[in-house]
């Protein structure tokens, strides 16, 4: 299984960029697709996920400003990341994973740096 994500990049705080996961190698459709984000010295956290019937999550800080999405013809998740602030910075990487016979599969992506100046 692969996972390549792209769209980072340096953008000015109030901003947008849209991320983009490609899936290779996973029956995507069955999978719950997630964003995290990490920066250096902090656990990795969860930004978004959706799961394989589109139900979506996200953590408190970017409701109303991140929006994730999948295209399952693609095997491609998205997030779009609108009105940025310069706390959004980080590490953003796409992770793939379901529950199939009680075990566990669970891919990530490398990781694709967004940059938010003040």
């Amino acid at each position: 299984a692969q996972l390549v994500e792209s769209g980072g990049g340096l953008v000015q705080a109030g901003g947008s960029l849209r991320l983009s996961c490609a899936a290779s190698g996973i029956m995507f459709s069955l999978y719950t697709m997630g964003w995290y984000r990490q920066v250096p010295g902090k656990q990795r956290e969860l930004v978004a996920h959706i799961t394989s019937g589109g139900t979506t999550n996200y953590t408190e800080s970017v409701k109303g400003r991140f929006t994730i999405s999948r295209d399952n013809a693609k095997n491609t998740v998205y997030l779009q990341l609108n009105s940025l602030k310069p706390e959004d910075t980080a590490v953003y990487y796409c992770n793939a994973n379901r529950n199939r016979l009680g075990l566990a599969l669970d891919y990530w992506g490398q990781g694709t740096q967004v940059t938010v100046s003040s």
